[in-house]
Protein backbone atom coordinates (compact mmCIF):
# COMPACT_ATOMS: atom_id res chain seq x y z
CA UNK A 1 0.00 0.00 0.00
CA UNK A 2 1.37 3.41 -0.98
CA UNK A 3 2.31 5.82 1.80
CA UNK A 4 2.16 8.78 -0.58
CA UNK A 5 -0.51 11.42 -0.23
CA UNK A 6 -3.35 10.55 -2.62
CA UNK A 7 -5.07 12.81 -5.14
CA UNK A 8 -7.91 11.85 -7.51
CA UNK A 9 -8.17 13.94 -10.69
CA UNK A 10 -11.62 13.97 -12.31
CA UNK A 11 -12.07 15.59 -15.73
CA UNK A 12 -13.42 14.50 -19.10
CA UNK A 13 -10.66 16.38 -20.95
CA UNK A 14 -7.76 13.91 -21.39
CA UNK A 15 -5.25 16.73 -21.96
CA UNK A 16 -6.08 18.34 -18.62
CA UNK A 17 -5.92 14.97 -16.85
CA UNK A 18 -2.53 14.21 -18.40
CA UNK A 19 -1.07 17.61 -17.43
CA UNK A 20 -2.36 17.41 -13.86
CA UNK A 21 -1.33 13.78 -13.38
CA UNK A 22 2.16 14.47 -14.67
CA UNK A 23 2.75 17.50 -12.44
CA UNK A 24 1.21 15.93 -9.33
CA UNK A 25 3.16 12.69 -9.75
CA UNK A 26 6.35 14.68 -10.32
CA UNK A 27 5.67 16.46 -7.01
CA UNK A 28 5.51 13.10 -5.25
CA UNK A 29 1.78 12.44 -4.98
CA UNK A 30 -0.01 9.16 -5.65
CA UNK A 31 -2.45 10.07 -8.44
CA UNK A 32 -5.48 8.36 -9.95
CA UNK A 33 -7.96 9.77 -12.47
CA UNK A 34 -11.57 9.46 -13.62
CA UNK A 35 -13.46 10.89 -16.58
CA UNK A 36 -16.89 11.53 -15.04
CA UNK A 37 -18.74 11.69 -11.75
CA UNK A 38 -19.86 8.05 -11.70
CA UNK A 39 -16.34 6.77 -12.23
CA UNK A 40 -15.05 9.26 -9.66
CA UNK A 41 -17.32 7.85 -6.94
CA UNK A 42 -16.26 4.27 -7.67
CA UNK A 43 -12.55 5.11 -7.69
CA UNK A 44 -12.78 7.33 -4.61
CA UNK A 45 -14.28 4.46 -2.58
CA UNK A 46 -11.34 2.22 -3.47
CA UNK A 47 -8.52 4.78 -3.65
CA UNK A 48 -9.54 6.84 -0.57
CA UNK A 49 -7.81 10.07 -1.67
CA UNK A 50 -7.12 12.96 0.66
CA UNK A 51 -7.96 15.42 -2.14
CA UNK A 52 -10.24 15.18 -5.17
CA UNK A 53 -9.76 17.67 -8.01
CA UNK A 54 -13.21 17.71 -9.59
CA UNK A 55 -14.40 19.23 -12.86
CA UNK A 56 -18.02 20.41 -13.01
CA UNK A 57 -19.18 19.93 -16.61
CA UNK A 58 -18.84 16.21 -17.38
CA UNK A 59 -20.95 13.54 -19.11
CA UNK A 60 -23.02 10.90 -17.26
CA UNK A 61 -22.73 12.68 -13.90
CA UNK A 62 -21.50 16.24 -13.37
CA UNK A 63 -19.17 17.35 -10.60
CA UNK A 64 -21.88 18.96 -8.46
CA UNK A 65 -23.88 15.74 -8.20
CA UNK A 66 -20.74 13.65 -7.71
CA UNK A 67 -19.55 15.91 -4.88
CA UNK A 68 -22.90 15.67 -3.11
CA UNK A 69 -22.79 11.86 -3.28
CA UNK A 70 -19.14 11.63 -2.20
CA UNK A 71 -19.81 13.79 0.85
CA UNK A 72 -22.33 11.19 2.03
CA UNK A 73 -19.75 8.35 2.00
CA UNK A 74 -18.45 7.82 5.53
CA UNK A 75 -15.06 6.47 4.43
CA UNK A 76 -14.45 9.77 2.61
CA UNK A 77 -15.37 12.07 5.50
CA UNK A 78 -11.90 13.61 5.57
CA UNK A 79 -11.51 13.94 1.81
CA UNK A 80 -11.31 17.50 0.52
CA UNK A 81 -12.98 18.33 -2.79
CA UNK A 82 -11.53 21.13 -4.91
CA UNK A 83 -13.61 22.10 -7.93
CA UNK A 84 -11.78 22.98 -11.14
CA UNK A 85 -14.07 24.73 -13.60
CA UNK A 86 -14.06 27.11 -16.55
CA UNK A 87 -17.35 28.48 -15.22
CA UNK A 88 -16.76 31.46 -12.94
CA UNK A 89 -20.33 32.67 -12.36
CA UNK A 90 -21.33 33.28 -8.76
CA UNK A 91 -24.27 30.86 -8.95
CA UNK A 92 -21.99 28.04 -10.13
CA UNK A 93 -19.55 28.59 -7.28
CA UNK A 94 -22.43 28.79 -4.79
CA UNK A 95 -23.85 25.50 -6.12
CA UNK A 96 -20.39 23.92 -5.76
CA UNK A 97 -20.11 24.98 -2.12
CA UNK A 98 -23.72 23.99 -1.42
CA UNK A 99 -22.87 20.50 -2.66
CA UNK A 100 -20.09 20.30 -0.06
CA UNK A 101 -17.08 21.51 -2.04
CA UNK A 102 -14.13 22.75 0.01
CA UNK A 103 -12.58 25.02 -2.58
CA UNK A 104 -13.06 26.33 -6.12
CA UNK A 105 -10.37 27.10 -8.70
CA UNK A 106 -11.14 28.65 -12.06
CA UNK A 107 -9.67 27.22 -15.24
CA UNK A 108 -7.26 27.44 -16.93
CA UNK A 109 -5.37 25.90 -14.03
CA UNK A 110 -1.72 26.83 -13.64
CA UNK A 111 0.08 23.69 -12.40
CA UNK A 112 2.65 25.56 -10.29
CA UNK A 113 -0.04 27.53 -8.47
CA UNK A 114 -2.15 24.40 -8.00
CA UNK A 115 0.83 22.56 -6.49
CA UNK A 116 1.39 25.42 -4.05
CA UNK A 117 -2.27 25.32 -3.15
CA UNK A 118 -2.23 21.58 -2.52
CA UNK A 119 0.98 21.74 -0.50
CA UNK A 120 -0.61 24.46 1.65
CA UNK A 121 -3.72 22.32 2.18
CA UNK A 122 -1.71 19.28 3.26
CA UNK A 123 0.39 21.44 5.57
CA UNK A 124 -2.72 22.74 7.33
CA UNK A 125 -4.21 19.23 7.50
CA UNK A 126 -1.04 17.93 9.16
CA UNK A 127 -0.83 20.85 11.57
CA UNK A 128 -4.11 19.87 13.23
CA UNK A 129 -3.67 16.11 12.98
CA UNK A 130 -3.95 14.29 16.31
CA UNK A 131 -4.75 17.51 18.16
CA UNK A 132 -7.76 17.62 20.44
CA UNK A 133 -9.26 21.07 20.23
CA UNK A 134 -12.65 21.82 21.73
CA UNK A 135 -14.50 25.09 22.20
CA UNK A 136 -17.50 25.31 24.51
CA UNK A 137 -19.64 28.41 24.09
CA UNK A 138 -23.01 28.40 25.87
CA UNK A 139 -25.23 26.11 23.78
CA UNK A 140 -22.53 25.49 21.16
CA UNK A 141 -19.65 22.99 21.30
CA UNK A 142 -17.08 22.89 18.49
CA UNK A 143 -14.89 19.78 18.46
CA UNK A 144 -12.01 20.03 16.01
CA UNK A 145 -10.73 16.56 16.79
CA UNK A 146 -13.91 15.01 15.36
CA UNK A 147 -14.77 17.88 13.01
CA UNK A 148 -18.28 18.22 14.38
CA UNK A 149 -20.33 20.67 16.37
CA UNK A 150 -23.02 20.21 18.98
CA UNK A 151 -25.71 22.87 19.09
CA UNK A 152 -28.52 22.66 21.63
CA UNK A 153 -27.35 19.08 22.36
CA UNK A 154 -27.80 18.07 18.71
CA UNK A 155 -24.84 16.88 16.61
CA UNK A 156 -24.23 18.71 13.36
CA UNK A 157 -21.55 17.91 10.79
CA UNK A 158 -20.29 20.73 8.59
CA UNK A 159 -18.20 20.68 5.40
CA UNK A 160 -14.52 21.19 6.25
CA UNK A 161 -14.21 24.82 5.15
CA UNK A 162 -17.40 25.86 6.96
CA UNK A 163 -16.10 24.13 10.09
CA UNK A 164 -12.68 25.78 9.90
CA UNK A 165 -14.25 29.20 9.37
CA UNK A 166 -16.57 28.70 12.36
CA UNK A 167 -13.69 27.46 14.54
CA UNK A 168 -11.54 30.44 13.61
CA UNK A 169 -14.22 33.03 14.41
CA UNK A 170 -15.39 31.26 17.59
CA UNK A 171 -11.83 30.88 18.88
CA UNK A 172 -11.86 34.60 19.73
CA UNK A 173 -15.43 35.82 20.30
CA UNK A 174 -15.77 39.55 19.74
CA UNK A 175 -12.59 39.85 17.67
CA UNK A 176 -13.07 41.25 14.19
CA UNK A 177 -11.31 39.02 11.68
CA UNK A 178 -10.45 40.81 8.46
CA UNK A 179 -11.20 39.16 5.15
CA UNK A 180 -7.47 38.72 4.55
CA UNK A 181 -7.02 37.03 7.96
CA UNK A 182 -9.90 34.68 7.26
CA UNK A 183 -8.71 33.86 3.75
CA UNK A 184 -5.13 33.18 4.84
CA UNK A 185 -6.13 31.10 7.86
CA UNK A 186 -8.90 29.01 6.29
CA UNK A 187 -7.87 28.83 2.63
CA UNK A 188 -4.14 29.54 2.84
CA UNK A 189 -1.92 32.25 1.40
CA UNK A 190 -1.96 30.79 -2.12
CA UNK A 191 -5.65 31.47 -2.63
CA UNK A 192 -7.10 31.41 -6.12
CA UNK A 193 -10.81 31.33 -5.32
CA UNK A 194 -13.47 33.95 -5.96
CA UNK A 195 -13.93 37.05 -3.82
CA UNK A 196 -17.34 35.86 -2.63
CA UNK A 197 -16.03 32.61 -1.14
CA UNK A 198 -16.05 33.90 2.46
CA UNK A 199 -19.51 35.47 2.06
CA UNK A 200 -20.96 32.21 0.74
CA UNK A 201 -19.58 30.24 3.69
CA UNK A 202 -20.80 32.79 6.25
CA UNK A 203 -24.25 32.65 4.68
CA UNK A 204 -24.30 28.87 4.96
CA UNK A 205 -23.18 29.00 8.62
CA UNK A 206 -25.93 31.50 9.39
CA UNK A 207 -28.49 29.18 7.82
CA UNK A 208 -27.29 26.14 9.77
CA UNK A 209 -26.31 27.60 13.16
CA UNK A 210 -28.17 30.87 13.44
CA UNK A 211 -27.73 34.43 12.27
CA UNK A 212 -27.21 35.79 15.79
CA UNK A 213 -23.70 34.29 16.09
CA UNK A 214 -22.20 36.30 13.24
CA UNK A 215 -21.82 40.03 12.71
CA UNK A 216 -20.67 41.60 9.48
CA UNK A 217 -18.28 44.52 9.85
CA UNK A 218 -18.82 46.34 6.59
CA UNK A 219 -15.66 46.79 4.58
CA UNK A 220 -13.58 44.87 7.11
CA UNK A 221 -14.71 41.32 7.84
CA UNK A 222 -16.67 39.29 10.40
CA UNK A 223 -16.79 38.54 14.10
CA UNK A 224 -18.35 35.85 16.27
CA UNK A 225 -20.82 36.94 18.96
CA UNK A 226 -20.97 34.69 22.04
Amino acid sequence: MSSLLKILVVDDDPDIVEILRYNLALAGYDVESAVNGKEAIKKAKLFLPQIILLDIMMPEMDGIEACSKIKRISSLDNTMIIFLSARSEDFTQIAAFDAGGDDYISKPVKPKILLKKIASIFKRMNSVKNKTLRLELKNLVIDRNEYKIIIDKQDLTLPRKEFELLFLLASKPGKVFTRDEIMNSVWGSHVIVGDRTIDVHIRKLREKIGDSYFKTIKGVGYKFIQ
